[in-house]
């Protein structure tokens, strides 16, 4: 199958033009092995591409992304966004605050239990995100993620 055709029929389908910027961040992200992208981390790899796609463009496209339903936004730390494809279902996040990881899970007992709370309040839940703040396994022992194979700073060990 092209894929050039598959990313252009997904464009177009949540109503979106298949343009040259729009196609290279979608490639992007399902070509990345972190879900969780920056738009600076997205703008960093298509300069490494050799790509002429300036910074402005890119947090352009994610907000178009984004109204489409293509993307989801996350503020996990302080003001910087995470983006992440929106084709998978629900889940939940916990995010190392010493390396930066994020981990996504989904529990079916804390997700009933979330509804018989807010039914016990009258309350219809439309929708909910939940962020665990804590240290991964590998930064608790020994500085080091256990996530990924990465010192303090980014630096790679």
């Amino acid at each position: 199958m092209n894929y050039e055709r598959t990313n252009s029929d997904e464009l177009k389908r949540a109503g979106l033009k298949a343009t040259l910027p729009r196609l290279k961040i979608l490639r992007i992200f399902e070509d990345s092995d972190t879900r969780h992208l920056t738009a600076e981390e997205i703008y960093r790899q298509l300069l490494e591409a050799g790509e002429e796609v300036g910074l402005a463009t890119v947090y352009r496209v994610l907000t178009q992304f984004e109204m489409a339903g293509l993307v989801r936004r996350h503020h996990f730390e302080g003001d910087k966004a995470i983006f992440e494809l929106n084709e998978t279902g629900h889940h939940d996040h916990m995010v190392c605050t010493a390396c930066g990881k994020v981990l996504e899970f989904f529990d079916e007992a804390l997700e009933a239990r979330q509804q018989e709370i807010a039914a016990n309040q009258g309350f219809f839940i439309s929708d909910h995100s939940l962020y665990l703040y804590g240290t991964c396994r590998g930064m608790q022992d020994v500085g080091i993620c256990s996530l990924r194979d990465e010192l303090p700073g980014g630096r790679t060990s």
